[in-house]
């Protein structure tokens, strides 16, 4: 089969496949390919999958990061921003309240350890 282009009301059909498959083997090759699932890479600049958990693992990994207890990536220096860490701990109470009764066991219990954790941490840096 030839590059074959079929024009239509403002747009072209081109079919670039090779001239070496016979049309029922093209088809085929493009039925096989169409079948196959196709996840994005971590490299290629897609998001990675977003659900509840994450989300608040994002959120407490940004308190974490306020407290001192993760370096910044850049500076490999840590810093400690306690209002920052009060908002993000408000955040997830708020997030607990309104989720009330629509979260699963897993979700629920991962959400009150984040909570419970990251207020232990922020009284022990009030302290000091």
């Amino acid at each position: 089969m030839s590059e074959e282009e079929i024009e239509g009301e403002g747009f072209t059909f081109k079919d670039s496949r090779s001239s070496q498959l016979s049309e029922d083997e093209a088809h085929d090759h493009d039925s096989q390919a169409a079948a196959q699932p196709t996840e994005p890479s971590p490299t290629s600049g897609q998001p990675f999958k977003i659900d509840f958990s994450t989300f608040i693992m994002s959120l407490t990994s940004s308190a974490f990061y306020h407290l001192g207890d993760i370096a910044d990536p850049e500076t490999g220096k840590t810093e400690t921003n306690l209002p920052a860490v009060q908002q993000t701990i408000d955040m997830l109470i708020m997030l607990k309240a309104k989720t009330a009764g629509n979260l699963n066991e897993e979700e629920g219990k991962l959400l009150e350890q984040l909570v419970y954790e990251l207020q232990m941490k922020f009284v022990a840096k009030n302290k000091k």
